[in-house]
């Protein structure tokens, strides 16, 4: 009852005026008494994945909590994980105004925000001063005047500082909006991140102790070629995990309406079949070596539960989370309790 009120009054507002205003809301309500407006028991549904057991298999996508600032109102909701970033070693305004576009009749979003956050050093502070022990991933980027060339060494500089506090690190090759990016997913490029990253791992487990798995996000807009070279060189450097997929620059199912050509990134319900059916693909080429976390238009449990049919182990919700509210992080736990 209470997010449909809150849904209604935020829908009235711009799109990125809401996001702000629910990020300082929760800052402003974690830990306090207020934090009973959206805190839910959520049942334990353990899942082993990546060597970590997370306590039940729905985590907040990447791009919601930037700069880890809600991490404990988050944690209130009953997210297994949440995975803050996209961060970069720099801060960054990200792309211009306006950048992000509701496409309420599909329950879809288009965005081009281009990586915006306060940079890697601002997230560790916000990861230190988090009291709830939720399990973090930390996405992580390359600035945007970064060369695609040199773009490993800002994803090195990310892993480093970051490594020691996160329980996992996601490598974001996939965002549609910042130039260049994508072609980081293709040939030695991408060889050379991923080996270069692993190097970097085997380094930094050393030197804190502790082993800190890595996984690579990719692209829903990819061959049945491509999927598989991504496979093929995620086994080949020993990757821990994948995470299927990022927004998509189709506009499938959404051609009409309002926004729909708007540049940017699509996400949401029209982007869940071709989400489903890449993790479906990279599942079959990954050979249960390597583990899947399946994101992208998730809008219910039985959403979710296809995810998982199609070969993902945990799920990540982020625009459906926008339109549901966190009943659906319980609708599909409960559903994975009764599966199992």
């Amino acid at each position: 009852m209470f997010y449909t009120l809150a849904q209604k009054v935020m829908f009235q507002m711009d799109p990125e005026k809401a996001h702000h205003f629910a990020i300082n809301s929760l800052k402003a309500t974690a830990n306090t008494p207020l934090d009973c407006f959206y805190a839910q028991k959520i049942d334990s549904t353990p899942v082993e994945f990546m060597g970590i057991t997370f306590p039940n298999p729905v985590g907040l996508a990447a791009g919601m909590d930037k700069d880890g600032e809600c991490i404990d109102g988050f944690h209130a909701m009953g997210f297994g994980h949440i995975e803050v970033g996209t961060v970069t070693p720099r801060p960054q305004p990200g792309n211009d105004l306006p950048r992000l576009f509701r496409l309420k009749p599909a329950k879809g979003i288009i965005n081009r925000m281009g990586f915006n956050n306060k940079g890697v050093d601002n997230l560790i502070a916000n990861l230190k001063s988090a009291k709830s022990g939720a399990l973090i991933g930390v996405n992580i980027g390359k600035n945007k005047d970064t060369p695609v060339e040199q773009g490993k060494d800002d994803y090195l500089i990310c892993m480093d500082k970051v490594y020691e506090y996160a329980a996992y690190i996601a490598v974001n090759i996939s965002s549609p909006n910042t130039p260049g990016l994508r072609s980081l997913q293709y040939g030695d490029l991408l060889d050379d991140l991923l080996g270069s990253l692993k190097s970097k791992q085997k380094n930094l487990a050393e030197k804190h102790g502790k082993y800190v798995p890595i996984a690579l996000k990719i692209a829903p807009d990819l061959s049945d070629e491509e999927i598989q070279k991504i496979a093929d060189s995620l086994i080949k450097n020993e990757f821990d995990g994948a995470i299927a997929t990022n927004t998509t620059l189709s506009r499938d199912g959404v051609s009409g309406l309002m926004n729909a050509n708007e540049a940017g990134g699509l996400s949401g319900k029209p982007l869940n079949s071709l989400s489903t059916s890449v993790i479906k693909k990279l599942s079959i080429c990954l050979n249960d070596q390597i583990p899947i976390i399946g994101v992208g238009g998730i809008n219910s449990a039985a959403d979710a539960m296809d995810k998982l049919d199609a070969g993902a182990t945990l799920v990540q919700i982020y625009s459906g989370f926008i339109y549901q509210g966190p009943k659906l992080i319980k609708d599909i736990v409960d559903a994975c309790r009764v599966r199992k």
